[in-house]
């Protein structure tokens, strides 16, 4: 695959690395850096994600950023094409008023610079809402959310962004932009600050580049995109159906679309969907909750890194082998960021160490194989570069279309009969929960099928085990009329036709076709 860019990133180049991302959070400080050196270099990573980047300051920053740069030459030497991300968070805190400001931030804000620091209380939201101001005693932690419409917060986030430039990583996670951007409606000033990042990037960049994204389906302003790709975490349904505290992915929106900063243009941005963390449990007790309460307290009572450490090691291999194949069906534009190194936070895990046989605590997801050098990994490097050299065959075979939001059928009118298609075509039956929705839902939004022309509606979807399920097909979301595989129509009180799924993690395609009503089910493994 090619990887060369200098000042600009072409579609086919970007994709690329992002088909080759995982998440590194906190690796600059990594205890086990000389074992995450190999494995990356094993696995092929080509995009190191979150690798850099604060939310509270722990550390003096001089520290921060003398680790930060450390950690990428040594990636670099590993290998120089590897994009390393840092972020700069939706988050700001007292310490920061220990950083004096350079004088070249000063400069790029056509300012006199001054001999002073950084002062949180001209960088925060002056009418206190709801969660964004957090008063604490420790000045670590005393803080909250940014208002990027104002002067201070702005030239923050161009002085952090530029550090991490300065340290050779040519992405930025630029947090929860929705957040920050509250008084920017139109979001003018965060563009011309973007803008700011990005011509210092050109002059001071590794490659003269740097890209950015954010928590985010998109941001178009009169046809250009904010950000180079977007990123978004996953959202999942419980299956209560099957014994134990498993979860299905759920589709959620789509990817914005327009010109991209690098000059082309696409109808749906390319973008990174992560497993995320906001602290590992997000309950006191989990035992004080039944197992009907405790599927809905996000993912099982855990954020959902910490929720897939939490599982044993088949059921983690099984999960990831099925968020790629989801990935890669729900949409052609979407690319799984394979977790490599995530914090578990209350969530942590206790493990039999490799080292010394004793059980510990592991408050980081670590993909590495467990070993000496590792001695508390959780062993996944074999099944992510299995999945890797899968490619992407079930998205060339099985993908539904990449703008998600549109059904089709608008308007359309079958050529020999005159007839309009419905709009609305829903399949259903005992697969529905395995896919997120309600069994036997005809009117399900979840399941509803896509028109794809020449009268033939389809919906891809994979089923997480192995089984037998009955399914038909509704016209309009009614029980009025019902098809299967024998094009005959029924009510809805009538029996569905059955399929079987010889293997976990199969992708099953059905398709419609009006008139006919023909009905087929295709399996892919």
């Amino acid at each position: 695959m090619n990887f060369i860019f200098d000042e600009k990133i072409s579609r086919e180049v970007l994709e690329n690395y992002l088909s080759r991302c995982v998440t590194a959070a906190g690796l600059f400080e990594s205890q086990t850096l000389a074992d995450d050196l190999r494995a990356i270099k094993d696995m092929g990573v080509k995009f190191l994600g979150r690798a850099s980047g604060i939310w509270y300051m722990p550390m003096e920053d001089e520290e921060h950023f003398r680790l930060s740069e450390e950690l990428a030459e040594k990636v670099h030497a590993v290998d120089p094409e590897i994009i390393l991300q840092a972020c700069v968070f939706e988050w700001i805190v007292e310490r920061m008023e220990e950083i004096k400001i350079p004088a070249y931030v000063f400069e790029a804000f056509d300012m006199e610079p001054e001999d002073r620091n950084f002062c949180l209380q001209d960088a925060l939201f002056t009418d206190e809402s709801s969660g964004f101001i957090s008063p604490r005693e420790d000045p670590c932690k005393n803080g909250g959310i940014p208002d990027l419409s104002r002067r201070e917060a702005q030239m923050w986030f161009y002085y952090r962004a530029t550090r991490y430039i300065d340290c050779g990583y040519e992405a930025l996670h630029m947090g929860q932009v929705h957040l920050y951007t509250a008084h920017d409606p139109g979001m003018e000033k965060t563009a011309w600050l973007f803008d700011l990042i990005r011509a210092y990037a050109r002059v001071h960049g590794r490659r003269h580049k740097v890209l950015l994204d954010a928590h985010t389906h998109g941001v178009n302003i009169r046809g250009k995109l904010l950000f180079d790709y977007h990123a978004m975490p996953f959202t999942r349904v419980p299956l209560l159906e099957i014994p134990g505290e498993e979860l299905v992915l759920v589709r959620e929106g789509y990817s914005e679309g327009g010109e991209n900063p690098n000059g082309w243009s696409a109808d749906a941005m390319p973008y990174l969907m992560e497993y995320d963390n906001w602290g590992g449990l997000v309950v006191d007790d989990r035992d004080s909750f039944t197992r009907e309460e405790l599927a809905w307290k996000d993912w099982w009572g855990y954020d959902q890194i910490a929720w897939f450490a939490n599982q044993p090691e088949e059921s983690r291999n099984h999960f990831l082998e099925y968020t790629y194949k989801w990935t890669e069906i729900n949409n052609p534009n979407a690319y799984f960021e394979l977790p490599f190194r995530r914090m578990l936070g209350d969530g942590a895990v206790t493990v039999k160490r490799a080292d010394n046989k004793e059980m510990d605590c592991q408050g980081f997801y670590q993909m590495n194989r467990k070993s000496l050098d590792c001695p508390m990994g959780f062993n996944q490097e074999e099944t992510a570069k299995r999945l890797w050299v899968s490619g992407h065959q079930l998205r060339k075979k099985a993908a539904n279309p990449e703008m998600l939001i549109r059904y089709g059928a608008e308007e359309v009118y079958d050529e020999n009969t005159g007839m309009k298609l419905p709009e609305k075509i829903v399949v259903y039956g005992s697969f529905q929960p395995h896919v997120g929705a309600v069994k036997n839902d005809s009117n399900s939004e979840v399941t509803r099928m896509y028109y794809t022309g020449d009268n033939t509606y389809t919906l891809s979807v994979i089923l997480p085990f192995a089984g037998t399920y009955d399914y038909s097909v509704a016209t309009y979301g009614t029980l009025s009329a019902t098809y299967q595989d024998d094009r005959y129509p029924r009510s809805g009180s009538c029996n569905k036709a059955y399929f079987t799924t010889e293997k976990d993690n199969t992708v099953v395609q059905f398709k419609y076709r009006f008139i006919t009503n023909e009905v087929m089910v295709e399996k892919f493994v």
